[in-house]
């Protein structure tokens, strides 16, 4: 996942949802890493972080090109969001506005009606909010 300032980044994904770094940080500028990422010329750095028992988040700062911050919105064909399934997202919520992270909007318990059709997933609490980069992520609540 590419983010603007790699260190910042390690940091906030642990501090914030404790996702702690493997310790593995790696640099490339070489021809083949840029044709595998379909970047030419690219220039890199990447930490890793095991998030969970099967989810490896990777952080990657492009160093050249110079990236563009992402302008996608939740409805755009491409657009990605990861979700993290919390034990309680009430107090996750109010850690996350306590630290001052940007909350799109407070919890919502999805519930069959209203134009919703929840089904399995009724009684499933959402949220999302955004990293240091605007990039949306997404906690979420089984019932219990």
């Amino acid at each position: 996942m590419p983010v603007s300032d790699l260190a910042r980044s390690v940091t906030w994904y642990e501090d914030v949802l404790g996702i702690a770094p493997s310790g593995v940080t790696i640099s490339a500028t070489n021809p083949a890493i840029g044709a595998v990422v379909e970047v030419d010329n690219a220039s890199m750095r990447a930490s890793f972080a095991l998030a969970g028992d099967n989810l490896l988040l990777e952080l990657i700062q492009y160093d050249s090109p110079q990236p563009k911050p992402f302008t996608g919105r939740n409805c755009d064909v491409g657009v990605m969001h990861l979700c993290f399934e919390v034990d309680d997202l009430d107090a996750a919520h109010r850690d996350l506005v306590e630290r001052g992270v940007h909350v799109n909007a407070d919890p919502v318990v999805l519930q069959d009606g209203d134009g919703v059709e929840a089904g399995a997933l009724a009684g499933t609490k959402i949220l999302y909010l955004r990293d240091p980069d605007g990039i949306q992520l997404e906690l979420f609540e089984l019932p219990a």
